[in-house]
């Protein structure tokens, strides 16, 4: 049942009917959460001999053949049920929910899993993008260039050398066999290619073995340069393939979770614990069902073309309740499976509305759905509109 604030939030009146009245007193009227119909029509049936599914099937062709409602205007809103704990037919309605339940724990496990996986590999795209920048500007005649260059230099230092831990590295050399003008020579001299290296270290005023020191630690940096330049670049490209193949992974296991999800949604029970009509020791359970029809009436004159509406449709809403007794009966070409005998309510209600008011109609009969306690549980309501 619609709450009044919803009603009022999709800017419908409440519909209020005569339930009830007394011999000698007032007739009672209460608010039924749809909203104020042309026309509203209730049928009851109850019998406990034969099938009452028939009612709703008869009702549906009735209203398309009968009343000439297309099937493309055929909406199916509700479609909710719940059984009594003790019922046979809880218990096997709960076994095929949970064999639901458990494939989408695993899928959304593994989804979950996978996500966290891209974040690092975005990461890792981000250092290397960073990396390959000072690279590229280094290789560039400009004046970020020298920048650029000391910093690929302080990164060899550090990764390849180990820093001033290692005695053989330019700051080790410097603080343990006195070659102090080595890292102030060593961040001051740029060469570009390896053959410019004895060239640019000759051209100095230094003694010899400074000047030895100082061509093997430039010669091996920029070997390590060069090298490293070409093993980032072929890194980026397959990061990058992996990066788009594990995102399709990720959209694959999501157009597998999302029919599990809504089959789940579907199978949920509504809580209808504190009905009357419920109760647990007996064989009973509960069905809600509406559907909605809708066309474009024209309106026909003898000997002259019909008049054609294209504004506002003609819509009947039907709504079937079953409080039934399901009967466990094993079918000749199928699994044992339930047959519904009980009593049937249909409420039939006429409408004439735009098709913005059969928009937020079926908007606010959405937002019903969520709201409805037990029949979604909240960790699934919040993965579905995740997944969008």
């Amino acid at each position: 049942m619609v709450s009044s604030e919803l009603l009022e939030k999709y800017d419908f009146e409440e519909e209020e009917i005569e339930t009830a009245s007394a011999r000698r007193g007032p007739k009672i009227y209460e608010k039924t959460g749809y909203p104020k119909s042309v026309q509203r029509y209730l049928i009851t049936t109850e019998s406990f001999s034969q099938s009452i599914e028939e009612a709703y099937y008869w009702t549906l062709k009735w209203v398309q053949y009968n009343q000439g409602y297309p099937k493309s205007g055929m909406t199916k809103i509700t479609d909710i049920f719940t059984a009594s704990e003790q019922s046979s037919f809880f218990g096997t309605a709960q076994q095929r929910l949970g064999l639901q339940q458990d494939k989408v724990s695993q899928f959304l496990a593994t989804i979950g899993k996978m996500v966290k996986e891209l974040f690092q590999l975005v990461r890792e795209l981000r250092v290397l993008d960073e990396r390959l920048g000072y690279y590229e500007d280094s290789f560039k005649e400009t004046k970020g260039s020298e920048s650029a260059e000391i910093t690929l230099k302080g990164i060899w230092i550090d990764l390849v050398e180990q820093g001033s831990k290692n005695p053989a590295s330019v700051y080790g050399m410097a603080r343990e066999l006195q070659f102090v003008t080595l890292p102030d020579l060593f961040f001051k001299i740029h060469p570009k290619k390896a053959g410019e290296v004895d060239n640019m270290v000759d051209s100095i005023d230094f003694n010899r073995k400074v000047k030895e020191v100082l061509k093997r630690k430039l010669r091996t940096y920029i070997a390590w340069r060069d090298h490293t330049y070409k093993e980032l670049k072929t890194k980026r490209i397959f990061t990058l393939k992996y990066l788009r193949q594990h995102y399709d992974v990720i959209q694959m296991y999501l157009a597998w979770v999302k029919p599990y999800l809504r089959n789940i949604k579907r199978m949920h029970m509504a809580d209808r614990t504190k009905s009357v009509d419920m109760i647990n020791a007996f064989e009973s359970s509960m069905v809600e069902l509406e559907f909605m029809a809708q066309k474009l009436p024209q309106k026909l004159k003898q000997d002259l073309e019909p008049e054609i509406n294209e504004h506002v449709y003609s819509v009947i809403v039907a709504t079937f309740l079953y409080r039934t007794r399901p009967s466990m009966n094993y079918q000749q070409e199928y699994q044992k499976g339930p047959l519904h005998v009980g009593k049937v309510e249909i409420s039939l209600r006429g409408y004439t509305w735009t098709q913005n008011q059969i928009d937020n109609y079926l908007k606010m009969k959405d937002d019903e759905n969520w709201d409805l306690i037990g029949e979604i549980d909240v960790s699934i309501k919040n993965a579905m509109h995740g997944l969008g």
